[in-house]
């Protein structure tokens, strides 16, 4: 396998790309380029196929993990961290599955897990912080809570839920793209979901979708 030298990262928060720098700086001599949307992480990753990704998933464009799905299966020699905080289970559990590519590091993690997530990625091994896999372990609670959303949250909730787009649901309330997006990701962390699927399962539990209109 082609030794890897890039590191591409896609987050848009300061501090976070001045730290990661630091500690690939002490790994050896690699070179760090910053992404800021998907469109910008395509072009990068199409220019240098054995290259590993860290992604901040909550603050990145990326609609779903089917869009991490894509990636990973487009890209199939890259190695991809997720970089996040707050990841639910459900996300988890299905990046373990479907994703064997793309390693989990929680921003809560000790700095010793952060380098052996970066060391792991440079020799093509998928890493999973301890604290991800103490969640995924984690049987699901049998009580639901019902949280509180706004009128607008839930009438757009109740759209993802059926289905819809995030530019037809703005079409659908004469509304921008922008604005619809900024509602859905206040949505997601407010239910601490990460996409469309673990919402929907919400909607249902919560009753804002019936079951039977969900599947017809």
């Amino acid at each position: 396998m082609e030794k890897r030298t890039n590191f591409y990262i896609f987050d848009r928060q300061d501090i976070t790309r001045a730290g990661l720098m630091y500690i690939i700086g002490q790994l050896g001599s690699y070179h760090c380029s910053y992404t800021e949307d998907k469109t910008e992480l395509v072009e990068a990753c199409k220019n240098d196929a054995n290259a590993v990704c860290v992604i901040d998933y909550t603050q990145s464009d990326l609609n779903d993990v089917s869009d991490l799905q894509i990636l990973s299966e487009r890209f199939p020699q890259l190695q991809w961290i997720i970089f996040s905080e707050e990841l639910s289970r459900d996300f988890i559990k299905t990046v373990t599955v479907t994703c064997p590519e793309v390693g989990i590091l929680l921003k809560e993690s000790p700095l010793n897990e952060i380098r052996e997530a970066l060391t792991f990625a440079l020799q093509g091994k998928r890493y999973v912080c301890q604290r991800a896999t103490e969640i995924l372990l984690t049987p699901d609670k049998d009580n639901f809570e019902r949280i509180k959303l706004t009128k607008t949250e839930t009438d757009i909730l109740r759209d993802i839920a059926m289905g819809l787009t995030t530019k037809e649901i703005a079409q659908k309330r004469v509304s921008s793209f922008h604005t619809v997006n900024t509602h859905r990701k206040n949505i997601f962390r407010k239910l601490g979901v990460n996409n469309a699927h673990e919402a929907t399962r919400y909607a249902m539990r919560a009753g804002l979708v019936d079951a039977a209109e969900y599947y017809i």
